[in-house]
């Protein structure tokens, strides 16, 4: 007798939900800032990634509202069949600009940035050594690829060196990746020491910036920046949504690569445009950052201020290393993680659990923002004495 050939997928949400790994969403109404609404529910919010407060800054919207009118709500095709503007054109310029490289390119979200770059970069006859906390995007781009990929210990320079010592020989091509911003524990790859094995070994090194674009460096252009390290050939990969409030990815790096990606990068070929508000959103974004970099200096006083007041009022709560806004603690299970993010928000609070599969160890994510007031952050740390464990 036939069976159903979907029955399986209700037991696999069983074994979800015994192991308090079950997902939903949560609806947050109205503008995104520092005090959102979340059914009904008035809560400080400590869950963003909109670091420089910017997806709900008016200019943002006006000029979004104001490229819709012009151009329309879609991009209407590929950018190589009807779906480039000019205003594509101006964002990869100030992207340019701003990470200091000789061009970029936009794709329609940083997840088809890194699939693209990476399945176009290596294939079945080289390797990837990949750090093996780098996000999702990273490694499923490995693996499109048709590379040998080999994970090396998390920022391990050690490990990454005896792996190119064994292997880079064997192959034709090596492509290095890395996050540059962890983004759930908050630390920094050691990026001088991966690039110098990256020369010295003759390999590529794409660095995904996400969580460092315009929070990291004197002007905001991410790790590379931070590190010094602008100017060398490396794949700089990052996203428009996190603090520069938009949707979308790019990449930034030598002329010859961008145009080896137009031709090469399958995610950006084949995917309809990034839609005009998008685009002009971004667009002001980056004006902003390079304006504006009090936006950068009080987002860096708030993280200050928090892990000043955790380490004087709340020496027990060991947070993970994190030179960035992204501040962490761990727990025992799951189910721990869970009954905090509950308490905290009977507290006023949104600081939701992170567990498996997303991080090997269930933990809060705490991550600042600019636009976060000092009692806001003395509210999160008030919240955080009156939760046990």
């Amino acid at each position: 007798m036939a069976t159903n050939p979907y029955d399986w997928i209700e037991q696999s949400l069983e074994t979800i939900h015994r192991a308090d790994w079950y997902r939903s969403v949560q609806t947050i109404e109205g503008r995104p800032g520092a005090i959102v609404q979340l059914e009904g529910q008035s809560l400080i919010n400590f869950a963003s990634n909109d670091y420089l407060g910017l997806a709900g800054d008016e200019r943002l919207i006006q000029a979004a509202v104001a490229a819709t009118q012009e151009f329309g709500t879609g991009s209407t095709g590929s950018r190589l069949l009807s779906g480039h503007r000019e205003l594509h054109g101006q964002l990869e310029q100030a992207i340019a600009s701003l990470k200091q490289t000789e061009d970029a390119l936009v794709f329609s979200s940083g997840y088809l940035a890194n699939l693209g770059a990476i399945a176009a970069l290596v294939g079945k006859r080289d390797l990837v050594l990949s750090d093996q906390y780098n996000h999702s995007c990273l490694k499923n781009g490995a693996l499109l690829s048709g590379a040998n990929v080999i994970e090396y210990p998390h920022c391990d320079v050690d490990a990454l060196r005896s792996h190119l010592s064994q292997q880079r020989d064997r192959y034709r091509r090596c492509l290095i990746l890395t996050d540059s911003v962890f983004s759930m524990d908050g630390d920094l790859c050691p990026l001088p020491a991966i690039l110098e094995l990256a020369v010295q070994f003759s390999c590529m090194l794409l660095v995904d910036e996400a969580h460092a674009t315009g929070v990291l460096g004197v002007t905001g252009a991410g790790c590379v920046e931070h590190f010094g390290c602008t100017g060398y050939q490396i794949v700089q990969v990052g996203t428009l949504s996190k603090a520069l409030g938009s949707l979308g990815g790019y990449i930034a790096g030598s002329a010859a690569l961008i145009d080896f990606l137009r031709n090469r990068a399958a995610s950006w070929i084949y995917t309809t445009a990034l839609s005009p508000a998008d685009t002009a959103a971004a667009l002001s974004a980056v004006k902003i950052i390079q304006q504006e970099p009090e936006r950068r200096q009080q987002l860096w006083h708030s993280v200050d201020y928090l892990k000043q007041l955790l380490s004087q009022q709340l020496p027990k709560v060991k947070l993970l290393p994190s030179e960035s806004p992204i501040l962490c603690f761990q727990l025992e299970s799951a189910a721990d993680a869970l009954k905090v993010g509950k308490k905290l928000i009977t507290s006023g609070i949104f600081a939701p659990a992170i567990r498996p599969p997303t991080v090997p160890t269930s933990r809060i994510r705490l991550s600042v923002m600019a636009t976060h007031e000092p009692v806001h952050i003395e509210r999160l740390v008030a919240a955080l004495s009156q939760v046990d464990g």
